[in-house]
């Protein structure tokens, strides 16, 4: 096996297929729904600034996720472990 087969996991002309027939199909459906590579990149590149734009309130509330189920799993687990010991 060649090192370009390796690298490419198939014969190279097996992933030129391939990559022709998922060209095809990615071409198709963005041009259904009147995609461009720009407005992929631009609506990627807003999703990622939304993200960092509340990630800082999310990281809060993501501990006080935490917080509020520990209050009923940490005691439930401590009752079911005792309940277990009498066993």
């Amino acid at each position: 096996m060649s090192a370009l087969t390796r690298f490419l996991g198939d014969s190279p002309l097996r992933v030129a297929i391939k990559l022709l027939v998922v060209s095809l199909i990615v071409g198709f459906v963005m041009s259904v729904f009147d995609w461009t590579p720009w407005d992929v990149y631009h609506g990627l590149r807003e999703t990622i600034l939304r993200i960092w734009n509340m990630g800082w309130a999310a990281i809060g509330d993501f501990f006080g996720y935490i917080v509020l189920g520990a209050v009923i799993v940490i005691p439930a687990f401590l009752v079911l472990r005792l309940l277990s010991l009498r066993r």
